[in-house]
């Protein structure tokens, strides 16, 4: 029998709540704290494990450090990806698949390759050789592809980190610019976690200028479907070839990230047929057909306006936190907890 393991952290609501599922499922596990991994989990050397990965911990909200801070969160998976060969570990999910979900742009080019309909990406040149771009660059590739309108994302982030959505009218050349990045005194890009607009230029280009000197990436802003006079994304939950949760997004801006003050919202309110489901339901099958070492994963999805044509917006390799979910019925974890409880026997 292998021994379960939760790689994470204690007392946080990703913790709490796969600890209740994991009770009411008859599993038993080992939390090993991200503060001294390698140190607890060299205590089960010779014993075979089933090892599920949560994120660490970040209270950094430097935007600045964003790459390094996952370049060291990569090294760790890497670390964790030897011990498959070396000591017989088997993850909920692989290693080197969170890394590669990690990078969006990576992602994003592999569903592409296995002509998933993903949004579209502007300046994937620039953004390819990591060395960044310009703002002149940028607003050149606007006008040529005729697209005025974008969101920018930092490669490696999540949580809305840095993302940011620009529109540019063509005719008088003025912008509109939506972020939660703000320069601090101290010269650095931070997060503030609040959505603010601006709308003139000398506001503007700063900002611009200092998110494009990361690793980023630009898409195409796309109209979203709309409900109740909101916008809104789907966020869904994809365990083992099963949908297991789905939530509308709203927002009355362009990011819809519920914690920043969003408004979740059933599926089943939406309107959307059962048709327009089971589509997205096959959506969601062929992004976890791309990434064979992936159990679960959460993906956001749009629905073009009238359309509703859906795309994919990114894939999170552990997007599992629900709050909508884990004070209802906790179906996520306890799901979770089942799969874990079958891999151990």
């Amino acid at each position: 029998m292998r021994r379960a393991i939760l790689l994470g952290n204690p007392d946080t609501k990703r913790t709490i709540y796969l600890e209740r599922a994991a009770e009411k499922e008859g599993l038993s596990f080992f939390l090993i704290d991200w503060r001294n991994w390698r140190e607890h989990l060299d205590r089960f050397s010779g014993k075979e494990l089933f090892v599920k990965i949560d994120p660490p911990l970040w209270t950094s909200c430097s935007l600045d450090t964003l790459d390094s801070l996952t370049g060291d969160y990569i090294d760790t998976l890497w670390a964790l990806d030897k011990m498959i060969q070396e000591r017989g570990i088997e993850f909920f999910n692989a290693p080197a698949t969170i890394i590669e979900l990690l990078d969006k742009l990576v992602c994003k080019r592999r569903l592409l390759k296995a002509g998933i309909s993903v949004t579209e990406s502007l300046v994937d040149a620039y953004v390819s050789e990591k060395n960044g771009f310009t703002v002149e660059q940028l607003f050149e590739q606007m006008k040529k592809r005729r697209i005025y309108q974008v969101f920018i994302k930092p490669v490696n982030g999540s949580g809305a980190a840095g993302v940011s959505a620009l529109r540019i009218q063509p005719r008088t050349g003025r912008m509109v610019f939506y972020t939660c990045a703000l320069i601090h005194e101290n010269g650095e890009l931070v997060n503030t976690k609040r959505l603010r607009r601006f709308s003139e230029p000398e506001e503007i280009l700063p900002l611009l200028e200092h998110l494009l000197r990361m690793d980023c990436i630009v898409e195409r802003w796309y109209a979203k479907e709309e409900y109740q006079g909101y916008s809104y994304d789907l966020r869904a939950v994809f365990q083992e070839g099963e949908l297991d949760f789905l939530l509308g997004r709203l927002s009355s801006g362009p990011v819809t990230n519920l914690h920043l003050n969003n408004h979740p919202v059933e599926y089943k309110k939406l309107g959307l047929s059962e048709k327009k489901i089971d589509e997205i339901i096959l959506l969601c099958q062929r992004c976890v057909e791309c990434y064979p070492g992936l159990r679960s994963v959460g993906i956001d999805i749009l629905l073009e306006k009238g359309s509703q044509v859906p795309r994919v917006i990114e894939m999170n390799s552990q997007g599992d936190l629900i709050y909508q979910d884990i004070y209802n019925k906790n179906k996520i974890y306890r799901h979770q907890a089942k799969i874990m409880k079958a891999c151990c026997l």
